[in-house]
C-alpha cells in the first residue's frame, strides 16, 4: 500500500524515497517492477509522461525519462544510480494514471481497497497486491525487515 498511498498523496514523497533507499538494491529493483504493473493497472497512457517527467523532478534526459518518452519500461533493469530517479518517475506516472482513474471510474465510489485509504500504515508493504513478489528476504521498510 505504500506505493498507493504516494500516488494518492496520503505518505510524503521525501518519506517514501527515504523508505525505497533503505530498501535493498534487489528490493529496489522488485519495487519498480510492481510500479510498472501498477502503471499498467491504472491505465498510463504515453500523453501522462511529460507530466510525469514534470511532478518527478528528475531532468528529460536522464535514462529514466528519455525511456518512458519512448514508451520504454525495464528500468529495473538500469544501473544502480539510476534506481531512485526511477522510483520518483514511475511514482510520479502512476500517480498522474491513478488519479484520473479514479475520477473517472471510482467517482461514485468503488470496492478498490487501494482507492478507499483513509489513514497510511506505517507498516504497510508494496507487495500486497502481488504475492508472487513476495520473498523471504523482501524488505518492508529496512533491510532487516520481512514480509510473512
Amino acid at each position: 500500500m505504500v506505493l498507493n498511498e504516494l500516488a494518492q498523496g496520503l505518505r510524503p514523497t521525501a518519506e517514501g524515497l527515504e523508505w525505497f533507499e533503505g530498501l535493498s538494491e534487489d528490493d529496489q529493483r522488485k519495487v519498480l517492477h510492481a510500479l510498472v504493473l501498477f502503471c499498467g493497472q491504472a491505465r498510463a497512457r504515453e500523453g501522462d509522461v511529460p507530466e510525469s517527467i514534470a511532478r518527478s523532478g528528475i531532468r528529460p534526459t536522464h535514462t529514466p525519462a528519455v525511456m518512458l518518452t519512448k514508451w520504454r519500461f525495464g528500468m529495473e533493469a538500469l544501473p544502480a544510480n539510476e534506481l531512485t530517479r526511477s522510483f520518483r518517475l514511475l511514482v510520479a506516472l502512476f500517480s498522474t494514471a491513478d488519479t484520473r482513474r479514479r475520477m473517472l471510474h471510482c467517482a461514485d465510489g468503488c470496492g478498490h481497497e487501494w482507492h478507499n485509504l483513509s489513514n497510511p500504515r506505517r507498516e504497510a508493504t508494496w507487495v500486497s497486491h502481488f504475492p508472487e513478489l513476495r520473498t523471504p528476504d523482501v524488505g518492508v521498510g529496512r533491510r532487516d525487515d520481512h514480509v510473512n
